[in-house]
């Protein structure tokens, strides 16, 4: 995806506003200074917070109107919910560094050592058609219902410990080697718990290789997952559902990329060739 050289204008944030209404049936209403969402309460968004919404997209393109209808929707939604409802289906998120459904540094309410993951807050059972979905607030959202962020952060990060606890004491009890969704937490967002990163890292001599290419499961273990896989597995993966295109690092306080290079499919796929020949291993 392109940089567009120059910050999107009050007009390419109209257009694609108004494409938002037509293909996501969001219902607002445009003026010269921001839009108001009408369907129930109604939610005023100005021009700013759109172009935030777009980050580095085009408005008009099919990324920029994505990124548009997820974060109005968002607001739609938690504008439709009093205070204390929001708060209680508040949630810890972690999304890594320019993933799809990152909110910009204003969501962003701690990091892990590493500059690759970021934790923020989202909320469970907002989206009609995923009720199970964690969907990403934007801040603005948390502001208008009058929310204690520090307080509510920290409630979200008590839950992602206990979660965190949680994973790493099946992964011991039952020999898994695998990490999986837990409550509310992805695996991404597991990740971002230092009680279980200090379980694998102590588990691996202080130093941990995760393989999470989507943010439904991680293997812990490299043995039990082909060089090839997690390239490609997160290649063909939605982008808002993709993890990191590489293994990742972990310790207790920190979780680093590993970084590029190497031919992984290469490993995989030269021993199919006909030509036996050319084998530098005979495969049986």
């Amino acid at each position: 995806m392109s940089r567009p050289a120059k910050p999107a204008t009050a007009a390419q944030l109209r257009r694609g506003v108004l494409a938002v209404s037509v293909l996501h049936d969001v219902d607002l209403e445009p003026n010269r200074q921001g839009i108001w969402l009408t369907e129930g309460k109604r939610v005023w968004v100005p021009w700013g917070e759109c172009r935030a919404a777009v980050r580095d997209a085009d408005p008009e393109s099919d990324t920029g109107r994505r990124r548009l209808a997820r974060w109005l929707l968002a607001r739609r939604w938690a504008a439709d919910l009093d205070r204390e409802a929001l708060r209680s289906r508040l949630r810890p998120i972690g999304l890594p560094v320019g993933h799809e459904l990152h909110q910009g540094p204003g969501w962003v309410r701690g990091s892990v050592l590493g500059d690759t993951l970021d934790l923020g807050l989202g909320a469970v059972g907002l989206d009609p058609d995923d009720p199970d979905a964690v969907v990403p607030l934007p801040r603005t959202a948390l502001a208008a219902a009058r929310l204690d962020l520090l307080l509510s952060w920290d409630d979200a990060c008590d839950y992602l410990e206990r979660m965190g606890l949680l994973a790493a004491s099946r992964m011991q009890t039952r020999g898994e080697e695998a990490l999986r969704p837990l409550g509310d937490c992805d695996v991404l967002t597991l990740l971002g718990s230092r009680t279980l990163r200090a379980s694998l890292a102590a588990s691996c001599e202080g130093l941990a290789t995760v393989v999470a290419p989507m943010r439904t499961r991680a293997w812990t273990r490299l043995k039990l997952v082909d060089p090839a896989f997690a390239p490609a597995a997160w290649l063909v993966t939605s982008e808002e559902e993709r993890g990191f295109p590489r293994p990742v690092l972990v310790t207790e306080d920190e979780v680093v990329l590993a970084a590029e290079g190497g031919n992984p499919a290469q490993l995989v796929t030269e021993h199919l060739t006909d030509r036996r020949w050319e084998r530098d291993v005979l495969y049986r």
